[in-house]
């Protein structure tokens, strides 16, 4: 059942009755309804933890600036708000279809043009969220500020503050640090989605690629790439396609854990110490 008060609440920013609401899948951090009108189908974000009002708020604001390039589609929101305990978003309702050769090819060309959406800085005006966990944007000119201090370092420091990590932990990180210019090529500012794993985009009809749940900033594009690749990987299809379309520098392989360093250790934050071998493995290899 939908509670009254988020119901009431759908209904006032949809303008529409809502006649039924039901579970359909979701993430790891929010309940997922279908929301049935007599005006089609909307999809529903909800979640009674605190402060996640904010978290649906950033989420719509990175929606707003993926749709704003022109690139790639991403669904429409119908509005954010909050009802009693529960903070709610409510999104355009997508069905998906196959992800066939097209889609891949089609997915690639539109992640390569997202990235040629360059900016002054590394950041954003505003900070957000990766999965439920903050992530700062405050703004810096060069990639390896601010990969250090708005990356790796506050999720470094939570994960060794709270799950303890290896001993030693903390000289590694610094060593590091570093070494991050050198290994990352310079690139400009590239507007990224920010958590590119295969649960956070669909496959429209007409193969037709759409973002959801980002993370958005300006960053080094090859955080997209390495975040597409930690589990499994996309198509060769979309790499092909994307380095067609805007090609990497060289050597891109050699420093993809570079970047899969961030999202692992916001996956030891999230979800335990399950990650940090990995997270280990990666740190000693360069520092």
């Amino acid at each position: 059942m939908l509670p009254k008060a988020v119901k009431a609440a759908c209904e006032e920013k949809l303008g529409l009755p809502v006649i039924r609401a039901s579970f359909i899948g979701g993430g790891d951090i929010n309940e997922a309804r279908l929301l049935e009108t007599g005006q089609g189908p909307f999809f529903l974000k909800l979640n009674a933890g605190p402060g996640a009002i904010r978290m649906f708020e950033k989420e719509e604001a990175g929606l707003g600036l993926l749709r704003e390039s022109n690139a790639i589609r991403v669904p429409e929101s119908l509005g954010a708000g909050q009802a009693e305990n529960y903070a709610f978003l409510i999104l355009e309702y997508i069905e998906e279809a196959g992800r066939n050769r097209l889609f891949w090819e089609n997915f690639g060309q539109a992640l390569a043009r997202l990235h040629q959406k360059t900016g002054r800085q590394f950041g954003l005006n505003h900070s957000n969220y990766i999965g439920s966990l903050p992530q700062s944007n405050h703004r810096h000119d060069s990639w390896s500020e601010f990969y250090v201090l708005e990356r790796l370092e506050p999720q470094a420091h939570m994960a060794i503050t709270v799950n303890g990590l290896w001993a030693g932990a903390r000289q590694d990180f610094d060593k590091l640090y570093k070494r991050i210019e050198e290994i990352c090529p310079e690139e400009p500012p590239a507007l990224t989605h920010g958590d590119l794993w295969s649960g956070n985009f669909l496959s429209a009809p007409g193969a037709i690629p759409v973002l959801i749940d980002p993370a958005v900033s300006y960053a080094h594009r090859e955080m997209d790439l390495a975040m597409s690749q930690l589990f499994g990987g996309f198509s060769p299809d979309f790499y092909r396609s994307y380095q067609e379309t805007h090609p990497t520098q060289p050597g891109l392989e050699e420093r993809i854990d570079i970047y899969q360093l961030y999202y692992l250790l916001v996956h030891v934050n999230l979800f335990g110490r399950g990650y940090a071998r990995s997270v280990q493995k990666i740190v000693e290899r360069y520092a």
